[in-house]
């Protein structure tokens, strides 16, 4: 494209003016009113090009463009997927930022919507028991939109270390949290027994129900935890969300985005235990279940079912 510059008038200054708007530089709204490319807008397209890395200059080149159109998209404008070129842009970045805060990690936000862009998506995706396929589009943008609560206002470079909790926090959540938490194959249901025995031997009280299936929790469970060694068929929609046991630091949140994403009563989620072909021991049975128990008091703390 030619150059837009100061002196410039009609409809494609008037988009440059509107988008700049959009993304906070000012312009003297006469300017504006009149669709005018004068001094205040060549400012704003100076301080535009240099806030976003680009040549130092007043004009709106193929460069500026670009990027400018980048900037204005937000999160729902546009259905994302892995494809090349890379889907890039604002609406990219607000996706990736969000997916780190709950545990999906995107890797550095860089708006480009690339592999680990999408196998966060998948993740995401399985972690609220919907057809994990790596497309986001509103059904995904409604679904991270309702855990604004949780992602709104946090630093989204990740990934975000839980730690381990201290013994009050954690005597609370098995006292109150109302959890039970069941299997669905011999290997699964070794990994509960011990989280149950643990669980047990933290608090005198605690109230975490070990139950043979799901219909067999009781009236006051609110979160029903199912262990399965059996990965989610490809291509199939659960309708309860699933969070693989494989990166310790984001495990906890994981799970808490799978809960407040359940739509089920009890809320509901299905934990993969990564179980190879090697042999299976005791030492990796107590372990799975460590790691499980204190990732389940992390993510039920304070959580409000």
């Amino acid at each position: 494209m030619e150059p837009i510059r100061e002196g410039a008038t009609g409809a494609a200054v008037e988009d440059i003016q509107e988008r700049l708007c959009r993304v906070g530089y000012a312009m003297d709204e006469a300017e504006r009113a009149k669709g005018a490319f004068g001094r205040s807008t060549a400012t704003a397209v100076a301080r535009f090009r240099l806030d976003h890395g680009l040549s130092l200059g007043e004009a709106v080149d193929t460069a500026t463009w670009s990027v400018l159109v980048d900037e204005c998209y937000q999160l729902g404008d546009r259905t994302l997927y892995l494809r090349l070129p890379n889907f890039h842009g604002n609406d990219v970045r607000q996706l990736q930022e969000r997916l780190n805060v709950l545990g999906f990690s995107c890797g550095a936000p860089d708006g480009v919507y690339g592999v680990h862009t999408e196998a966060a998506v998948k993740l995401f995706q399985e972690s609220i028991g919907a057809l994990a396929d790596g497309m986001a589009f509103q059904d995904t943008f409604d679904a991270i939109e309702r855990l604004r609560h949780v992602w709104a206002g946090k630093p989204a470079d990740g990934p975000h270390p839980q730690g381990s909790m201290g013994f009050a926090r954690a005597a609370s959540v098995l006292e109150d949290a109302g959890i039970a938490i069941t299997a669905d194959d011999p290997i699964s249901r070794n990994v509960a027994g011990r989280i149950w025995n643990l669980a047990h031997a933290t608090v005198e009280d605690c109230a975490l129900e070990l139950v043979d299936s799901p219909s067999d929790a009781g009236a006051g469970t609110r979160a029903l935890i199912v262990l399965s060694t059996e990965p989610l068929p490809d291509g199939v929609a659960s309708g309860v969300g699933n969070v693989a046991l494989d990166d310790i630091d984001t495990l906890a949140l994981r799970l808490r985005t799978a809960l407040q994403s359940s739509a089920t009563r009890p809320r509901a989620i299905r934990v993969e235990l990564p179980v190879g072909a090697s042999a299976f021991t005791i030492s990796d049975a107590q372990t799975f279940a460590v790691l499980l128990l204190d990732a389940i008091c992390s993510a039920f703390d304070r959580l409000e079912l």
